[in-house]
């Protein structure tokens, strides 16, 4: 029998108020059938809960102090919001905030001239960095089973991405906070997964917009409207 008092489940991609409105961003806001701030007390009592931990509050208050200085001018009243730092620039200044020494670089082979650049800049902040490729190793895909006729270049023994393997490495080599540099899809989930290590994303795999899969998103009504149509084939 199906519970009829069943919450609906949380739904803020959908909420209808604009952000001033919004009961997340005020307390005389309001929210949707399906917000989480009205039907997930229970939940919402239980991640604050677990601020309480120290490293997770310094954490946490980090990330916070962070996020305010990447706005510019904030004395200013009214205050129009004014961004000032790159994300590159902003993972560097947390990292130096978190006291960590040792970062640790999980990329893509497709963008290792980019990789040697986010090394020089993280070394230049005063960072030991250690870093490994997706094909390290030179893992054949036979050991997932992939047939020649899905390989991207057919005819040859061809080396697997293996996350695994570059969480395990940097895990190995006690890194103390990661930085994923254009990891595939289910690639990335799968060193999340397997990483030991606090980690972020400075930039994710997009072969057709140059690493900005927002490119898409903000074209899905113009240019990239095909994406809202997936039964329609090239």
């Amino acid at each position: 029998m199906t519970d009829k008092k069943k919450k609906p489940a949380p739904s803020c991609a959908s909420c209808e108020y604009e952000v001033p409105d919004k009961l997340c961003f005020s307390d005389q806001g309001r929210g949707n059938k399906g917000c989480p701030t009205v039907t997930r007390k229970e939940v919402l009592a239980e991640a604050n809960g677990a601020y309480a931990a120290g490293d997770v509050k310094k954490f946490a208050y980090n990330a916070s102090l962070q996020e305010a200085e990447c706005y510019a001018n904030r004395d200013q009243q009214p205050y129009i919001m004014q961004p000032c730092k790159t994300r590159i620039v902003e993972t560097c200044e947390f990292a130096l905030k978190m006291g960590y020494k040792r970062i640790g670089i999980a990329f893509c082979l497709g963008l290792a001239k980019e990789a040697k650049t986010v090394e020089e800049i993280f070394k230049g902040y005063g960072f030991e960095v250690v870093s490994v490729c997706c094909k390290a190793g030179n893992t054949s895909k036979d050991i997932i089973g992939i047939s020649d006729d899905e390989k991207i270049f057919k005819g040859t023994d061809e080396a697997m991405c293996n996350p695994i393997f570059q969480a395990k490495a940097l895990n190995h080599e006690k890194a103390d906070f990661n930085i994923l540099l254009g990891l595939c899809v289910g690639h990335d989930t799968l060193f999340f997964k397997f990483t030991d290590i606090p980690t972020t994303v400075l930039a994710v795999k997009d072969r057709v917009t140059g690493h900005n899969p927002l490119a898409a998103v903000y074209q899905a009504d113009s240019y990239y409207k095909k994406i809202r149509n997936p039964d329609i084939k090239p």
